[in-house]
């Protein structure tokens, strides 16, 4: 079994057989073993008999060539260790294993899982061995603990593959053109016995066998994999003769200790190279010399869909639930089978009868026997479960597939297992707040006026910080609240990598946070940065960092003199400022940056905004958004909201200010109640008289009433402006209507489909019906003297609603 490589390392990743996951199945580790398994039937249920002669080579050790991860092959094994009782067990796997091999006759632990190998000083270098419950190295490893029989991984050890990296150790592993290819040793089995679908022939060949004897595919395996390799030596995977030189002494070793009473459990590829005739002078010749990194290893818990995924993290199987369903099934996996997707369908309110499962299991069988093959495979029940139980749709098909032929099982690992500090702090502060990790997507809702919730926020964030994203931050029903939060949770495998990467910061999470954060608060150079740093520190309640980044803050703040800087900056402090009233932490000298910071945006924006170009001015309207927001936070907000105010009232009055600008600051003060809609109308008015040149006054609207700031209900609401806008519109020359309309048109999409459709009937009425009225006539939109017997029509429902109708 080879490692999987983790694709975020910073390094190459190791470029062991393993590497070559994305090619053909057998490419991957060299050997039909670490090809992709399709073991789509159990028609090796004779396996059970566990009769059959064992597969050895002139009375030496047994040796069992398998497939990774496949059931029928795992079935085999079982079985022939049973008949051969071996004392000791080599299986393919990291030598450094050894030390580990007891925690899998644990109780706690429970498959998947998978070894994960990681350089000490760069924990991102790292590579997995996953298993699962019908892996025949699993298999194998259990039966020897069962039985008392020793362990032995006798692959080459971690230290060796992680440092693949270096020149002299990749060297010649990609085959250079007219080198030879890399061959699949399946897919020439396959082509020898007439097949053009290499996986079909296996599962034909190898899964689907229904005699008894369960070792005669080893036998066959073994002969088969000799021709290959007389006829194409290493196949184009130079590195296995590297490998296969580290077995033959490790078997050598076992033999020493244990006589012939050898069981080996490797990919059949590797089979006929460890009963070559060679020397132990050569086979260590190969090895002197090799890279070597100082390494530290442990078992960590593996998921279903990790094992589905060809590359990066996965093991390249494309039906986990169908393979541990086929392994654990007793007898008649089909019908079982069958009954287990009618079991998921009923719970989701579809209906399935116990007829659509005999029906289903017939059709199985049909099409099985259509199409040659010994019994109904994936393909097969897959077929008939979309025509019966399904009628034909993919829609419920699809959740067969991802809620059973993959499924959601997450693998457990005992609590002593090997582990860095920091994932021993992370797994008690886990088991404390009661988090429990699960392989679906959880979402977790939060009450940061709890205890316990204000613990599990502050760890979350702790761990983001850190780089480890077991949750993220969702909208919630509270989105816009302090009170409350909504994560995402979902733990993957790859997060253990992250642990023992931030494991360089510190030995608890709180620890490793407040060092990375005083870290990157001294190494920033963008004042963005470090108000976003600050934020996170409040988030995460790490008081300690605070100091060092508020300091870093302080100096940064006073020596960047671009406004645009210093609005970017503003929002996350004041939102720092509002959490940190939540949490309880001390923002003092937050707020009183975050007050500098407004004054010098007050004083410096005007003339920024100055002579714009038509990108640099929308990118500013954002900006003058998140600091009007922004401000309204502020503690004290009542002189800086004031101080802001003139400072749109500025902006909204200067020409030289662009359109887009006067229009959102003449937008915000009516918002705000700082102007009347008298003037909001003059305002408008004058920025679309017949002097102003067209793009200008669509700018103008475009900021007035463009982007998500409601403009068109304002238009709705108030007739008069919207009597303004329709009056400029119908002015504009025919021969500057085509520059404004992209604007208009890009500024009027953005509304809902029925405020558009309201504006329409509007303005289709015309002025005599729904155009601008009177401005004598008292507020837009209202008649000018009140209607008492219209108003007094809905006291009845008021009283309804209020539950007051009995006093009324």
């Amino acid at each position: 079994m080879t490692p999987t490589p983790v694709a975020m390392s910073p390094c190459p990743s190791p470029s062991t057989p393993s590497t070559a996951a994305s090619t053909s199945p057998a490419a991957r580790t060299g050997s039909p073993a670490d090809a992709r398994p399709e073991a789509r039937t159990a028609g090796h249920t004779a396996a059970h008999t566990g009769a059959g002669r064992a597969p050895r080579t002139g009375g030496g050790p047994l040796l069992l060539g398998v497939r990774h991860h496949g059931p029928g092959s795992a079935r085999g094994v079982r079985a022939a260790l049973e008949a051969a009782r071996p004392a000791a067990v080599l299986v393919e796997g990291p030598a450094e294993a050894d030390a580990l091999v007891a925690l899998a006759g644990d109780p706690d632990m429970r498959p998947p899982v998978a070894l994960l190998a990681h350089a000490v000083d760069d924990p991102g270098r790292a590579a997995f061995w996953p298993m699962a419950e019908f892996s025949p190295e699993w298999v194998a490893i259990r039966w020897a603990l069962d039985r008392g029989a020793a362990v032995r991984f006798v692959d080459l050890p971690a230290a060796h593959t992680l440092a693949a990296s270096d020149p002299t150790w990749d060297d010649g592993e990609e085959a250079a053109p007219g080198d030879g290819l890399r061959i699949d040793p399946v897919a020439e089995l396959a082509r020898a016995a007439g097949y053009d679908d290499a996986e079909r022939w296996w599962e034909d060949a190898v899964e689907l066998r229904g005699d008894g004897d369960p070792t005669a595919p080893f036998e066959a395996l073994a002969e088969a994999m000799g021709a290959l390799r007389e006829a194409y030596g290493h196949g184009g995977h130079p590195r296995d003769l590297v490998r296969e030189a580290y077995m033959r002494l490790r078997l050598r070793a076992a033999r020493k200790e244990f006589g012939d009473a050898v069981a080996v459990v490797c990919g059949a590829w590797h089979v006929p190279a460890l009963t070559r005739k060679t020397t132990v002078a050569a086979d260590r010749a190969l090895l002197k010399g090799l890279p070597k990194v100082k390494t530290e290893m442990t078992w960590v818990p593996w998921t279903h869909r990790r094992l589905a995924r060809r590359s990066g993290y996965g093991a390249g199987i494309d039906a986990p639930g169908w393979y541990g369903h086929l392994f654990a099934a007793p007898d008649r996996p089909v019908e079982r089978w069958m009954t287990k997707v009618a079991g998921l369908l009923r719970a989701e309110d579809h209906l399935v009868s116990p007829a659509h499962v005999i029906e289903a299991v017939r059709l199985a069988e049909t099409l099985a026997a259509l199409r040659g093959r010994p019994l109904p495979g994936l393909d097969e029940t897959t077929d008939a479960v979309r025509a019966v139980l399904c009628e034909g749709s993919d829609v419920p098909l699809d959740l067969v597939r991802d809620r059973l032929v993959v499924g959601d099982v997450l693998g457990e690992v005992p609590a002593d297992a090997p582990a860095v500090p920091l994932q021993r702090d992370l797994s008690r502060r886990r088991r404390t707040l009661r988090l429990k990790p699960e392989a679906t997507e959880r979402v977790l809702e939060l009450d940061l006026r709890k205890e316990t919730d204000g613990e599990r926020s502050r760890l979350l964030h702790r761990l983001r910080l850190l780089g480890v994203h077991w949750g993220e931050p969702a909208a919630g029903r509270a989105g816009t609240g302090t009170f409350r939060e909504t994560w995402r949770l979902r733990w993957e495998p790859e997060l253990h990598v992250q642990v023992a990467e931030a494991g360089v910061w510190g030995t608890t999470v709180e620890a490793a946070a407040t060092a990375k954060a005083r870290s990157r608060a001294l190494g920033a150079t963008a004042l963005a940065d470090i108000t976003t740093l600050a934020e996170q520190c409040l988030l995460a309640g790490l008081g300690e960092a605070l100091p060092v980044v508020m300091r870093a803050l302080a100096d940064r703040a006073a020596l960047d003199t671009d406004v645009g800087h210093l609005a970017q900056a503003l929002p996350a402090l004041a939102r720092s400022l509002r959490y940190g009233d939540v949490r309880g932490t001390d923002t003092a000298a937050l707020a009183e940056v975050a007050a500098g910071l407004a004054e010098r945006i007050c004083v410096g924006l005007p003339p920024a905004c100055a002579g714009l170009a038509t990108e640099a001015a929308a990118a500013m309207r954002e900006r003058i958004d998140e600091v009007h927001r922004a401000i309204g936070l502020l503690p004290g907000a009542a002189g800086p909201t004031e101080r802001w105010a003139g400072v749109l009232r500025r902006l909204a009055d200067r020409d030289r200010i662009p359109g887009v600008l006067r229009g959102r600051a003449a937008r915000l003060l009516l918002d705000e109640g700082r102007i009347p809609d008298d003037e909001a109308a003059l305002l408008m008015s004058r920025a679309l008289s017949p002097g102003t040149p067209p793009p200008d006054a669509a700018a103008w609207i475009d900021g007035f009433v463009g982007g998500a700031s409601g403009g068109g209900l304002l238009l709705v609401h108030d007739e008069r402006l919207l009597g303004l806008v329709d009056g400029w519109l119908t002015s504009v020359p025919a021969e500057a209507f085509s520059d404004v309309l992209p604007l208009l048109r890009r500024t009027f999409s953005g509304y809902e489909p029925g405020v558009r459709r309201t504006l329409g009937e509007l303005l289709a009425r015309g002025p005599g019906a729904g155009g601008p009225p009177d401005s004598s006539a008292g507020v837009p939109g209202f008649a000018a003297t009140l209607d008492r017997e219209r108003a007094d029509a809905v006291l009845p429902l008021l009283h309804i609603v209020l539950g007051t109708e009995a006093t009324a």
